[in-house]
């Protein structure tokens, strides 16, 4: 190359990122289903036994419909939070979204009386720790993306 010559490289494009609804809509949909359609609105049935596995202790250990149910929430929650820690276009709009879960997990959980129970309860504080962890991530993801001098 030449004195003269300036070599300039070639324009990357940013990912955008697909977007991903919030995954902890699936337990909020699954316990609304079987909440409302198979247990008639009584919450009560979370605590119907699944199955049993005997331990080498001795103890039989019991899994409930509600206990698998936060197993599902937890899975979610974890997805979630691997999701927010993507910078891009789509971040902002699913931040919002998670926010409009928790919004309708607690609107639900205080004025419904089938989303009174501890299950329900529980899953609603997931959705608020995926609210809450999302934008702590983004905003340290962000502010590493950021140099001043």
């Amino acid at each position: 190359m030449s004195e003269s010559t300036v070599f300039i490289p070639p324009e990357r494009r940013r990912s955008r990122g697909t977007f991903i609804p919030p995954l902890l809509i699936i337990p909020l949909i699954v316990y609304n289903l079987v909440v409302f359609a198979f247990m008639g609105g009584n919450p009560a049935g979370w605590s119907a036994e699944m199955f049993t596995v005997p331990m080498v202790s001795g103890i039989a250990w019991s899994l409930t419909a509600g206990d698998l149910l936060l197993v599902l929430g937890l899975a979610c929650l974890f997805f979630e939070v691997v999701k927010s820690t993507q910078t891009g276009r789509s971040s902002v709009l699913e931040h919002m979204l998670s926010t409009l879960v928790f919004v309708i997990f607690l609107v639900e959980f205080l004025l419904i009386g089938g989303a009174g129970s501890s299950v329900f309860f529980l899953l609603m504080i997931m959705s608020i720790f995926d609210v809450v962890a999302g934008f702590t991530v983004s905003i340290t993801s962000a502010g590493r993306d950021v140099t001043m001098n």
